[in-house]
């Protein structure tokens, strides 16, 4: 049974000025099992002004701990459609960055309806995964990635 491992998991999005900040969280709960504590997701939001000048929020959720990120990554892998799950395996060289970090971005929209589907838009919840391979290279991580996708 492959199992992906990772060091933290980020989520980040953000919060238009004419946008619910209570829905905003509420779909980035969507991708947060319950039995992760509160106490093992550090939220930051930042507050920072858009090109034409109107606010914008930032909101970055983070799991470090690894007994909650191996919780996330099984939840996030049961999150993902069949179809969701054919697309990043089809992307994967490009989901990759050479640092190891896994790269995937949600609907923002569906996710508040506690619907998950991977979307390139700009609209979306981003999600960071420092995979954890060695050796540390891209290849060894997509493999990994690949391995924990395909079972």
């Amino acid at each position: 049974m492959a199992q992906l491992k990772a060091h933290h998991v980020r989520l980040t999005t953000f919060i238009q000025a004419t946008e619910d900040e209570d829905k905003v969280l509420e779909a980035i709960a969507t991708f947060i099992p319950e039995e992760i504590d509160e106490d093992d997701v550090l939220f930051d939001i930042d507050e920072t002004t858009g090109f034409f000048g109107n606010p914008i929020k930032v909101v970055n959720a983070e799991i470090k701990r690894s007994k909650a990120v191996r919780a996330f990554l099984k939840y996030f892998k049961e999150l993902l459609s069949e179809e969701d799950r054919r697309y990043l395996l089809e992307h994967l060289n490009e989901k990759v960055d050479e640092e190891g970090t896994l790269y995937v971005r949600f609907n923002k929209q569906k996710a508040y309806l506690g619907e998950v589907e991977i979307d390139e838009g700009a609209d979306v919840i981003q999600i960071r995964i420092k995979v954890k391979a060695f050796p540390m290279r891209k290849e060894a991580v997509v493999k990994a990635v690949r391995e924990w996708l395909e079972e």
